[in-house]
């Protein structure tokens, strides 16, 4: 069985201001921790709210660093520099808006700005991109919703079989007839 690459991206120019503690990161890679079974390596980087930089960096994971999963952390919001969905949308080859919309509606469970984050997720080649929010709670909430359609999807791209810790997350594969 060979090890699953799987991209993690935090998007902060608190990064290029000195000491920065990555909490968002962190809550990613602890997450999948938990549930994930399979032998999985990370692709790990902190880069500012650039949107040249983000959509570099998403590429080069996906077509230099083979990973068949790349999770973004921040700049989903509306402020200004808040431009990771850009930079997803510009390195797609298609859009899978239905991950954006599963996030907004489990996230206006716990608050109602939730309708101001603008989280996407998209297909490039064999490779799936999500966008999370920054906040490591909102995080857990929003791959909790969507990450039981992740191994499936990842099938359909015939990329590598994600097996899970069923008793943390259960994956949803259709049954074979």
């Amino acid at each position: 069985m060979s090890t699953v690459k799987i991209g993690i991206i935090t998007v902060s120019d608190r990064a290029s201001a000195g000491v920065y503690e990555d909490i968002s990161g962190k809550a990613i890679i602890d997450t999948l921790s938990e549930y994930l079974i399979s032998t999985w390596e990370k692709r790990y980087k902190v880069v500012p709210d650039e949107q040249e930089v983000i959509e570099k960096t998403i590429i080069d994971m996906v077509d230099n660093q083979n990973c068949c999963l790349v999770i973004t952390t921040g700049g989903t919001g509306p402020a200004k520099r808040d431009v990771t969905p850009e930079a997803t949308e510009a390195v797609c080859d298609r859009l899978m808006p239905g991950f954006g919309e599963l996030m907004r509606a489990e996230s206006l469970k716990y608050v109602p700005t939730a309708i101001l984050s603008r989280q996407t997720a998209g297909l490039r080649g064999d490779s799936l991109i999500i966008n999370l929010p920054g906040k490591p709670k909102s995080i857990r909430e929003c791959l909790d919703a969507v990450f039981p359609a992740v191994p499936y999807c990842i099938d359909l791209m015939e990329g590598p079989f994600l097996e899970c810790n069923e008793d943390v997350i259960k994956p949803f594969r259709p049954k074979k007839k």
